[in-house]
């Protein structure tokens, strides 16, 4: 089984939304755009524990806080979910309820008129659409939800005032047992483990021990049986005996005490299952020392990884391809090589992958099509895969952490190489420095991308354009004729600047002022990399120092030592930086800064691309749940 479209209605930050996934679908977006809202909207349909929580749902959890009308009604939250990829098992099971999809239109065929007669068409299956509906219930003065199946839309007006008045309006329930079969799982971000690492009833290690197998009842027997056996009794230890002796003594002249001396004796818990749930505790020992400690105590990265850890072996026991995984930032406070591996084996393994992050060591291990880039528009929240004609998987998987670090950003500049990356991110610090109202490129969310050469810088534009993102250009005046479809190409550019010079280190020395010039041969003469071939002396004239700087700078073009870097960070005004360079950062600055000049997309233009999606293997049947 597998999430296939989600739709929200007032719930959290979104008014609407709707988000198409794949198989293996990571969620991008920048900061508010709304994946955790996405990843909770999912668990509060498909999450067999968490419609159960008292309330389900709060003030916070509707649009704005407005869970009333201007009227006084109550405004409902909407999350609809349609499910594919069922198992046989599943399908017996849902049976009554599923309805005919189309995967390549994503619509039920029973929808169009005739459509029935497409029912057995190529990419028409069976489909499951469930629904949560929560608000605020007057007469209980608390908040209600619930999960339903959503069979054919209801006619309201056939039915009574009782119904309607309903919240699942005559529909039936989808229940905590039908939500297991879905095979759910959630790792939220910033998990602490207190209770995911606990025993308490839902609790990673509880669903483990209820997937397990039999043995519950009589593990949890054993375990009081042993503590109230103890050899010797918790009641016997010297100091606690002595008390023991002198309470029962003293208790004996007030209260009616059974006869022998055990009338009051101490034990570790009160005895019950539910105090056990409370007090046991998983303890780790983790290098270099091996003393174990409460979990509680260990890093956070470790615990993440522990709880990681739990989830997967969850996914055994459920059978990993009937796995529904949903998992929020898993890079927090974990190193590259392990946020690849952790990733790495979730696509590998689950039947299905949700994934929210911004690590680009993350994001690298998404096919491109994976990637769903979240947007907001003035009618609401829009996912959509990207297309396999937008960008070609050769052309990804070259690029791949350049694309993963652009795919987060909110514009893009693609510049011809090392050395101009270099310049603007040198410029962008300076201008940031001294000039009232810029924003440095790094806080405007704009990705600097190396396309290889001048005559490449193009091709990206409609990659990017097709992304969603505002895409600049920048290269040297060339040097050879254009790609063929370099003309073409250049029209998904918002902007695209040729340089005047036909080197980035021509263009520097000559519009940046002799005094910046010397200052910069002076620093770097001094360095041990400094180009032997290029002697610099105080004794040299104004005249000689463009054309050594430009010798300077060649020797180090493309490297990461810095040089071009090193002579724009000498610039101490707007008026020393390079014009040419100056009014690229500037213009996309003014432009990122003005909402009018990207404005939100139309109606329309939230339109979902309708396309095949890579159905994969088909799942299996889960119990069991977070």
């Amino acid at each position: 089984m597998q999430v296939r479209v989600l739709e929200m209605e007032n719930f959290r930050g979104i008014k609407a939304g709707r988000v198409v996934f794949r198989r293996h679908t990571l969620l991008v977006g920048g900061n508010n755009i709304g994946k955790s809202t996405v990843c909770e909207a999912l668990e509060l349909v498909l999450g067999p524990e968490r419609v159960f929580r008292r309330p389900v749902v709060d003030e916070h959890d509707f649009t704005n806080g407005t869970y009333l009308d201007h009227e006084g009604n109550p405004v409902e939250i909407r999350v609809r979910v349609i499910l594919t990829d069922l198992s046989e098992e599943q399908e017996r099971r849902f049976g009554p309820h599923l309805r005919r999809w189309d995967v390549n239109a994503l619509k039920f065929v029973d929808t169009e008129p005739g459509g029935i007669e497409d029912a057995d068409a190529v990419g028409v299956v069976w489909a499951l659409r469930v629904i949560f509906i929560g608000r605020y219930d007057r007469d209980e003065d608390d908040f209600v939800g619930g999960t339903f199946f959503e069979d054919p839309e209801l006619v309201l007006d056939e039915l009574d005032e009782e119904v309607r008045a309903q919240l699942g309006q005559s529909r039936s329930d989808f229940t905590r047992a039908h939500k297991r079969v879905c095979g759910f799982i959630y790792l939220r971000a910033l998990r602490t483990g207190s209770r995911a690492l606990s025993l308490q009833r839902g609790s990673l290690l509880d669903t483990i021990l209820q997937l397990g197998g039999e043995g519950a009842t009589e593990m949890w027997s054993a375990a009081l049986a042993s503590l109230e056996g103890l050899e010797p009794a918790v009641g016997d230890i010297e100091q606690l005996k002595k008390i023991r002796v002198d309470l029962r003594a003293q208790l004996a002249k007030f209260v009616n005490l059974a006869p022998g001396d055990d009338a009051a004796s101490f034990f570790v818990s009160d005895l019950t299952r539910a105090h056990l749930r409370e007090t046991v505790r998983l303890f780790v020992a983790t290098q270099p020392s091996d003393h174990l400690v409460p979990y509680t105590r260990q890093g956070t990265g470790s615990i993440n990884l522990l709880v990681f850890a739990l989830l997967t072996i969850i996914a055994k026991l459920k059978e990993d391809g009937s796995v529904i995984f949903v998992m929020e930032e898993p890079e927090i406070a974990l190193p590259p090589h392990t946020q690849r591996r952790v990733t790495k084996y979730v696509v590998q393994q689950m039947g299905q992958s949700i994934v929210t992050s911004h690590s680009p060591y993350v994001i690298e291990q998404f096919e491109p099509t994976d990637v769903v880039i979240l947007s907001r528009s003035a009618v609401g929240l829009a996912g959509t895969p990207i297309s396999k004609s937008d960008v070609k998987t050769r052309t990804y998987k070259s690029q791949r952490k350049q694309f993963a670090e652009a795919i987060l950003s909110r514009a893009v500049l693609v510049l011809e190489g090392a050395t101009e990356i270099a310049v603007m991110h040198a410029a962008s610090e300076v201008l940031d420095r001294v000039s009232t109202g810029y924003s440095h490129i790094d806080l405007a969310g704009i990705s600097l991308f190396d396309a290889g050469n001048d005559r490449a810088v193009p091709k990206f534009a409609p990659i990017f354009n097709a992304l969603g993102k505002p895409v600049y250009g920048m290269r040297d005046k060339l040097n050879a004729p254009d790609a063929e479809d370099a003309e073409e190409n250049i029209k998904s550019f918002v902007r695209m600047w040729d340089s005047p010079e036909k080197g980035i280190e021509d263009l520097l020395v000559a519009q940046i002022p002799v005094r910046i010039l010397r200052r910069f041969l002076e620093e770097v003469a001094k360095r041990d990399d400094y180009p032997s071939h290029a002697p610099y002396s105080a004794e040299m004239t104004d005249a000689e120092l463009p054309d050594l700087a430009c010798k300077v700078l060649k020797a180090h073009k493309g490297d990461n030592r810095g040089y071009a870097g090193i002579l724009i960070m000498q610039c101490e005004t707007e008026d020393d930086l390079p014009e040419f360079i100056r009014d690229v950062l500037t213009t996309i600055d003014a432009d990122l800064g003005n909402e009018s000049e990207f404005p939100m997309p139309a109606e329309d233009d939230v339109t979902l691309e309708r396309e095949a999606v890579d159905e994969g293997p088909p799942a299996l049947e889960a119990t069991g749940d977070i």
